[in-house]
């Protein structure tokens, strides 16, 4: 199953072969298991605020700026973008409820592949759209000594959030590599849409409530049912990505 997913990918982005040297996470929902508590301070301060947006809505903007998803909620309901104060207004509150949960724990299975990623000699880094500063200050903490900050992305590097490629392409500028050096693992649509515009394999894991149909209808490569199931596959993956050509 993998070599063939590998093969169409090859052929749809014109690559002799995939020669992996980098493994590119994104955060919430992949490494942690935040995204219950982002869709929760989501919907509360938009309802504050007399705006919708549902607990699983907050899943399909999933990786956006908060300005963007700020935006989107606007132009929907108010007919215009949000002025630049009351973006800043909100992803204050926001942060706020946020930090109002315990903190978001490990992903199960997210320690697990990282080593095994470590031992194949791939560089592990983060690509996010979060700027909250008690998750990003976390992953040293979660992951000693496996990310450099100099290599990750997060809202602060990018002007165009998930699911515009930039992001990626950022990720790919800072490590110096090519689309066909790295791979992509991402929980949400958008990220997985980000991900398959920069030219990556992109593997989708399904960590939150959406359907199995929507991360594949996003053009994810392959998918797994959790972070876990990646972990316990990665050997037999790790072995087709490196060896299968066109």
């Amino acid at each position: 199953m993998f070599k063939e997913e590998i093969k169409k990918y090859l052929a749809e982005n014109q690559h002799a072969r995939i020669q992996l040297k980098s493994v590119l996470f994104d955060m919430d929902g992949v490494l942690f298991n935040s995204m219950p508590y982002h869709a929760d301070a989501w919907h509360k301060v938009m309802a504050s605020r007399g705006l919708e947006l549902s607990h699983t809505e907050a899943y399909m903007h999933e990786g956006r700026t908060g300005a963007g998803t700020i935006n989107l909620v606007y132009q929907r309901q108010l007919g215009r973008d949000a002025t630049e104060e009351e973006i800043q207004d909100i992803y204050k509150d926001k942060t706020i409820e946020f930090n109002k949960h315990p903190l978001a724990k490990r992903m199960d299975g997210a320690a697990e592949i990282i080593r095994k990623v470590k031992e194949d000699k791939l560089v592990p880094t983060v690509v996010t759209g979060s700027g909250q500063a008690s998750l990003l200050n976390r992953l040293e903490e979660n992951f000693p000594d496996t990310f450099q900050e100099k290599l990750m992305v997060t809202a602060f590097d990018v002007q165009y959030g998930k699911p515009h490629p930039e992001p990626y392409l950022m990720a790919l500028k800072k490590g110096g590599l090519k689309p066909n050096e790295a791979i992509v693992i991402e929980n949400a649509p958008l990220g997985v849409e980000a991900g398959v515009a920069a030219g990556i394999f992109t593997i989708a894991v399904n960590t939150g409530p959406l359907d199995a149909s929507v991360l594949l209808n996003s053009g994810a490569h392959l998918l797994f049912p959790s972070m876990e199931s990646l972990c316990d596959a990665w050997e037999d993956l790790f072995s087709a990505l490196q060896a299968t050509q066109l």
